[in-house]
């Protein structure tokens, strides 16, 4: 048996490419979009792709399963559990509780886990030449490693309400099922640490059954499934915007991206003019360097593994954007926003110089240190806004700071003080500097941005406080 794990570290996301050597076929498991990556390993090890399959239909990323499959002509095995409403909408080979299918001498078992979603499946791997137990379970979003997968995103992101409680119910009894699997199977998940697809995933890429009754918090609430919900439900972090139209384009038939674009160079009048049309302009520079000086109206969406995410935050997928970026990075850009859907790319301009070039000015951001925070305090008028999530700030926060979570700022710009110095700060600086950036947007001239965030308020001794301890209504 040949197999590979394939990480995908900007949006946290596993799939995996496991072959039949003596066969020379394999199957591809929850591709992600960019699928030259599977074509470059079939390729180097003499193998043909005629099996594709996914165990749902994904939020988070828009699956490459039908790229792949126009490349190959390999077939898709697709979930056909979870009733009306849950079922693909193009062709596949449908799969139910039970179902089996060989890749070559490899056997793969279907097993119905829903609870993330209704339609979840986990496939059970045996190497027939090797042994006749099973010896992986593909788990997809539902078990991970020391997490499992979260149920609300269906009402939190997509809009389906009343199905978290369901689907906490449904988790109960899927990880009864997966708790009568052998201990020493392997299990591979979907998803590590960083993903929003759970509050506390690990870093490793896998673990055993056994590993996980013993470690993963949600198989420690045996017969009580009231406080299994309950904990289940509770802090889960803020689901990204784009998880809504993930939903929808990963179920129905849609267009097919078999390579990865690649952005035009814009010249000074397209920009100029596509500024005059309203386009976006996503400024992907380090918040530091972008502090020096920025276009009006660009936000500062800095080029990194949190780069994917942010973007569903604040792009709509029915508009043209241009990026500032230059021309090394764009492969690495164009995949993560495939990654995504975000294939609206209207071109790019490598830095800021053509701005002034057109006779524009630049507007320069304000980052303050810690000591500055701290005179700033002193004088009282101030606001402290802290953008990150709601369970972040729970947590631990500054005294009297308001929460508004950067992904809904915009929404909430009239919770943001004009008459006063307001203080912008995250964990460690990045979302404040796409806060400054939405803020400076919208004329605000107020504002600051403590640029070390919370994690060098805590390094250095200073105390924080709870939502127990200081009530703050949360934006």
């Amino acid at each position: 048996m040949f197999f590979q794990h394939v990480y995908d570290k900007t949006l946290a996301q596993a799939s995996y490419f496991v072959g039949c050597q003596q066969a020379g076929v394999a199957i591809v498991i929850d591709p992600k979009r960019d699928v030259d990556t599977y074509l470059q390993i079939a390729e180097e090890n003499q193998m043909k792709i005629t099996h594709i399959a996914e165990t749902h239909i994904h939020a988070d990323f828009l699956s490459g399963s039908r790229e792949l499959a126009a490349l190959t002509g390999a077939k898709l095995y697709l979930s056909d559990e979870g009733g009306e409403g849950w079922l693909y909408e193009f062709p596949h080979v449908e799969l139910k509780d039970g179902s089996v299918f060989h890749v070559g001498n490899l056997k793969f078992e279907v097993i119905h886990t829903p609870g993330h979603t209704p339609e979840s499946i986990s496939f059970l791997l045996t190497d027939t030449p090797a042994s006749l137990e099973p010896v992986m379970l593909f788990t997809g979003d539902f078990v991970f490693v020391g997490d499992i997968g979260r149920p609300d995103l269906l009402e939190e992101a997509a809009g389906f309400v009343g199905t978290k409680e369901a689907g906490a119910k449904e988790m109960y009894r899927s990880l009864e099922r997966f708790t009568r699997l052998p201990d020493h199977l392997q299990v591979w998940p979907g998803h590590g640490a960083g993903s929003a697809c759970g509050k506390a995933l690990g870093a490793v890429p896998s673990t055993t059954v056994g590993y996980e009754k013993i470690r993963n918090w949600a198989f420690q609430f045996e017969k009580d499934q009231q406080g299994f919900v309950r904990f289940l439900l509770e802090d889960q972090p803020e689901p990204p915007r784009y998880f809504a139209m993930m939903k929808k384009l990963n179920k129905v038939d849609r267009p097919l991206l078999t390579e990865v674009p690649k952005p035009r160079l814009l010249s000074k009048e397209e920009f100029q003019a596509a500024m005059d049309k309203g386009y976006k302009v996503i400024d992907t520079r380090q918040k530091e360097v972008f502090a020096t000086g920025f276009i009006p109206g660009a936000l500062n969406i800095q080029h990194n593994i949190a780069f994917p995410n942010w973007m569903g935050w604040f792009v709509s997928y029915d508009e043209p954007f241009i990026l500032i970026a230059k021309e090394e990075q764009h492969d690495e850009l164009a995949r993560m926003l495939m990654r995504i859907g975000l294939d609206n790319i209207y071109g790019y301009v490598p830095d800021v110089n053509v701005w002034k070039e057109l006779g524009h000015e630049l507007i320069t951001g304000n980052l303050i240190s810690l000591d500055e925070l701290k005179q700033l305090q002193k004088h009282g008028n101030v606001q402290i806004v802290d953008l990150r999530g709601a369970a972040e700030y729970k947590a631990g926060h500054l005294k009297g700071a308001d929460n508004i979570f950067v992904g809904t700022l915009e929404k909430n710009i009239g919770k943001v003080s004009k008459d006063k110095e307001v203080i912008l700060h995250c964990k460690t600086g990045d979302r404040a500097s796409i806060g400054y950036s939405i803020l400076a947007k919208h004329g605000f001239r107020n504002i600051k941005n403590y640029v070390n965030g919370y994690v060098e308020w805590v390094n250095e001794g200073n105390p924080v406080v709870t939502t127990e301890q200081e009530p703050v209504a949360v934006g």
